[in-house]
């Protein structure tokens, strides 16, 4: 075949390494998540034994992966890969729709995800609240790909941009979809949470078929529905207004738990088929929707600046424009709001307060509707004449969109005033992106040798909102908030397109030295029309000490270019700031006279060891990781006459009228240092087949510069937690899990034990306290009724541990401040346990 068949994306079929262990039967239950004994990985060569492996590369099967409660790919993840890590995001604005994750400690965008391979697009939404390890971040949206359509997930640990470009910094996720010609599956899966709430129903399948004799088509689909949940008291504020005979207000007047999503539908498919010349043509995609439903903060009718109050009297507006014609109440105290009725306030026509129109306050619901696509279709085979003949080639091209859609409902636009709106759709974010991929590699004896190019283009488009979700209302002049409250639309001045394309040259090269030697180089060389180039190396050795003991290494260089969506963004969020709800404004730098963002750069060392002793199998793996110039949101501020000056310049609408304002910069530096272990032991005992597997992660960040150190303090000026102290010790620093599955002829079951250390749990963004580790334990029990039918029963978090109680003592608070009961942000979540039924049928 001649050259117009060509070349494999740099984001690689393979990634090479693993935890070098053997795998074990496909029954074998928790070890086959780690373990798998040839992986082609984090390398362009051929596949190999994982204890040849210079890097560490855990391999999940899919099936054992599912065995959790949840049908959300983030929490099976978590539940399997120590150093993977996940919050629930309860009240996080966008968050709480694609929840950010972290790896090594790493913001979510610094974790390349591939599928079958190829680069994965980032998702629309950025993580305006992101838990503090988030702010900003804006990755993949993994939570898309369901666990049916997967043969195996592929977690290279190893800084690997010098491979696979921007996003590899804390390592690389590659999800290899199902190719079966043949036979499918059904599963119904239903669960709860020991409170009675969260309800999740979820219908699955994989169907696959021939194409010809020498091709597969392989469908897979998932329904999800899962209701809401709420881990919450009624607000001390609120039940105060209740007592005093306020009887519109809601109860609980807040919400402290996951949202409620609808009508989520995943469908892949994934194709391929041999041609007549040796070679292979493929294609994947997918489509996804959803709808998620959650809250935010209640607005107290008796203390919210800008909509019922202005200091501590009421806040009125004179609806004939003549501020001066309502002068005489503006002096109303707002105790229980007696005083209005005696004042004459609630007769007048002409003068407005939103207590005549919403007496209880109210709290907006934040949706969203997501919708998720792509498509990947290439060609790879082997150069059959020609300069290239004996080279393999892999040409591919790929789309990817993900879109979403906003609405803040149960809100007002207070600068309109008793003409506003309840209900508002306030625009969307779009973020698409094109990638065109041509690889090639030979063999050269001991000697392999790949490179090849890529051109990539990414665009971030924001869509206006309705007119009434932003427009400037009548009562603005009079000290009433703009927008929709809670989640301003985004204006016309803020919509538009934002574009940059890229392309790379990459260089791979491995050299089997001796029979115990390995030698690994990468090379590559990007050029982006916004910033400029970069040009990243990695090398990697495997030697192979004893025939038991071999000791493995790698030292890269890394970036990760700022998203289009952080560069350009605009956008308006609610949050706590010393106790108190602000509103304020992100915008791009430059339209604040602030510098544009540059790439962040890593520096990445790795070592490790992987044993074996019969039965007995370990690896210890050891990494450093520095990051420098990270891209993160500053603090909310007052904007200063120069950056109001720069506002108005750049057209920004009402720059007079902004209170608060924030803009992403390449803020701090970060140092993170870990170590993983993982152990495996299989035995026949109890007259079966018996797996015990340990997965242990070490991982400790240092904030250096930036606004993120705050001086040492646990606030910061604004009276939040200082950024330090959440990408410090927001996380555990010590994860662990230990996990025993056995195997019967019709019987299996497995028990795991998940250890988290000790974390500084944080309410609201403006206080928190140090807490203690904590164990979980999840369990399953599975019986092959038929031959072709399972039924499965299960609970996760077995003891039900809800995590850290909130102790508001610490502030002077009560302990149910804002109708918070936990620390939301407990690395296993606020939920509880979880307990769940499924039936499967094989055919």
């Amino acid at each position: 075949m001649t050259v117009q068949g060509i070349v494999t994306s740099l984001s690689l079929v393979a990634l090479a390494g693993s935890l070098g262990m053997p795998a074990f039967a496909q029954t074998s239950g928790e070890s086959q998540e780690i373990l798998e004994e040839v992986v082609t990985v984090g390398t362009r060569t051929k596949a190999r034994s994982v204890s040849e492996s210079p890097v560490p590369v855990d391999v999940l099967n899919a099936n054992d992966l599912a065995k959790s409660g949840s049908s959300d790919m983030l929490d099976l993840l978590k539940g399997s890969v120590p150093s993977f890590n996940v919050h629930d995001q309860p009240i996080s604005d966008a968050a709480s729709m694609i929840r950010p994750v972290n790896m090594r400690g790493l913001s979510s965008d610094s974790t390349l995800i591939l599928v079958n391979g190829k680069r994965r697009h980032r998702a629309s939404v950025i993580a305006f609240q992101g838990g503090g390890l988030n702010d900003g971040a804006q990755g993949p949206d993994i939570s898309v790909i369901p666990s049916v359509a997967l043969k195996q997930v592929e977690v290279l640990r190893d800084g690997a941009a010098a491979q696979y470009g921007s996003d590899a910094i804390a390592g690389v996720m590659n999800f290899v979809l199902k190719d079966d010609a043949e036979g499918g599956s059904l599963e119904v899966k239903s669960g709860e949470f020991f409170e009675g709430d969260g309800q999740a129903t979820t219908i699955s399948g994989n169907y696959g078929m021939p194409m010809t004799d020498a091709g597969f088509l392989n469908l897979s689909f998932q329904m999800k529905n899962v209701d809401d949940t709420s881990r919450s008291v009624q607000r001390p504020d609120a039940q105060e207004m209740i007592d005093a005979g306020n009887t519109a207000v809601a109860a609980p007047a807040q919400i402290w738990g996951s949202p409620k999503i609808d009508d989520d539908l995943t469908l892949f498919a994934n194709f391929g088929i041999d041609l007549q010349d040796g070679s292979e043509i493929y294609a994947f995609g997918n489509h996804s929707t959803r709808t998620v439903d959650g809250g935010f903060y209640y607005r107290n009718p008796n203390g919210r600046d800008g909509v019922y109050t202005t200091g501590d009297v009421r806040l009125v507006g004179a609806l004939d424009g003549n501020a001066a014609s309502c002068d005489a109440y503006r002096t109303v105290p707002l105790a229980d709001g007696s005083d209005m009725v005696t004042s004459g306030l609630t007769a007048d026509d002409n003068c407005f307060v939103f207590n005549k129109m919403i007496p209880g306050g109210y709290t907006p619901r934040f949706v969203g509707d997501i919708t998720d696509n792509s498509i990947t279709a290439g060609r790879r085979g082997e150069f059959s004449d020609g300069f290239m003949q004996g080279w393999n080639y892999d040409v591919s091209a790929s789309v990817g969109r993900n879109e979403a859609q906003f609405g803040l409902n149960n809100t007002i636009n207070p600068s309109f005033g008793p003409d506003s709106k309840r209900n508002f759709d306030t625009g969307a974010y779009i973020q698409l992106e094109k990638t065109l991929n041509f690889d090639v590699q030979k063999q050269f004896d001991t000697l392999s040798l790949a490179m090849g190019t890529e051109w990539r283009d990414e665009s971030f488009q924001i869509i206006a909102g309705e007119g009434m979700s932003w427009q400037v209302g009548p009562l603005a002049d009079q000290g009433f908030n703009i927008g929709s409250h809670g989640f301003a639309g985004f204006s016309i001045d803020s919509a538009g397109t934002a574009e940059r394309s890229n392309y790379a040259l990459y260089v791979d090269v491995e050299n089997q030295l001796t029979d115990d030697l390995l030698l690994g180089g990468a090379l590559r060389y990007e050029d982006f029309d916004t910033f400029g180039d970069t040009a990243n190396y990695k090398l990697t050795f495997n030697w192979q000490l004893t025939d038991n003991v071999a000791w493995r290494g790698s030292h890269s260089t890394g970036f990760r270019a700022p998203t289009m969506g952080q560069a350009s963004v605009v956008n308006t969020q609610t949050s706590i700031v010393g106790g108190q709800l602000t509103q304020a404004q992100t915008l791009p730098a430059p339209k604040l006279g602030e510098a544009e963002l540059t790439p962040e750069e890593s520096v990445n060392f790795a070592t490790g060891l992987v044993m074996s002793a019969g039965d007995v199998d370990v690896t210890i793996d050891a990494y450093y990781i520095e990051v420098e110039d990270r891209i993160a949101l500053t603090d909310n501020a007052a904007p200063t006459d120069a950056q109001r000056a720069a506002m108005a310049a750049a057209g920004v609408p009402n720059p007079e009228l902004i209170g608060q304002i924030n803009y992403f910069a390449n803020d701090f530096d970060t140092e993170t240092t870990g170590v993983d272990v993982v152990a495996t032991y299989g035995a026949e005992l109890f007259d079966g087949v018996t797996d015990f597997s340990l997965a242990y992660n070490w991982t400790k960040t240092e904030v250096n510069g930036g606004d993120a150190t705050c001086g040492g303090a646990f606030l910061n000026d604004q009276g939040e937690i200082c950024k330090a102290v959440r990408l410090e010790r927001g996380l555990p620093e010590h994860r662990a899990s230990f996990t025993v599955a056995q195997n019967w002829d019709k019987l299996s079951a497995f028990v795991r034990t998940n250890f988290y250390g000790e974390y500084v749990g944080v309410h609201a963004d403006w206080f928190g306290e140090q807490l203690g580790s904590e164990f979980t334990m999840d369990m399953e029990v599975s019986y092959q009724a038929a031959e072709s039918v399972s039924l499965t029963a299960g609970a996760s978090n077995l003891f039900d541990n809800m995590g850290g109680k909130i102790d508001g003592s610490i502030v002077g608070a009560p302990d149910n401040v804002l109708g918070g009961i936990y620390y939301e942000t407990s690395p296993y979540g606020i939920g509880g346990g979880f307990y769940y039924l499924k039936a499967g049928y094989e055919f």
